[in-house]
């Protein structure tokens, strides 16, 4: 099960709205001390995002992940998993997690599409 941005549809143009980036970017490094169940970096904003962002005037946001459930969840996380509850990053279940964590590399090129 994947989680997504809570307000998901169309491509996250700028800060604050929930939505999940879309496009092709780079998981670029690994983050395993996060107040989520491990994570990798997503390279989102791109160039194209920073400069579309800046016409607009606006911040294009950052810090957008593939990360696992909340640290504190507990048995709550099967449950949150059903929704998009994310500020735009992509929520795998922890055993996900591990998995993605084992078998894709930093510097892997990802597409995200609705």
């Amino acid at each position: 099960d994947v989680a997504l941005g809570a307000n998901p549809k169309g491509h996250k143009k700028q800060e604050g709205v929930e939505k999940t980036p879309e496009g092709e970017y780079t998981l670029d490094y690994k983050k395993e001390d996060s107040s989520f169940y491990r994570a990798m970096h997503v390279s989102y904003p791109n160039e194209v995002d920073i400069a579309n962002a800046e016409m607009k005037g606006v911040s294009p946001g950052g810090f957008i992940m593939v990360h696992g459930q909340r640290n504190w969840l507990g048995w709550l996380a099967p449950i949150a998993q059903r929704f998009n509850w994310t500020n735009g990053c992509i929520a795998l279940t922890n055993s996900e997690m591990d998995e993605f964590m084992e078998l894709v590399n930093v510097g892997t090129k990802i597409q995200i599409e609705w």
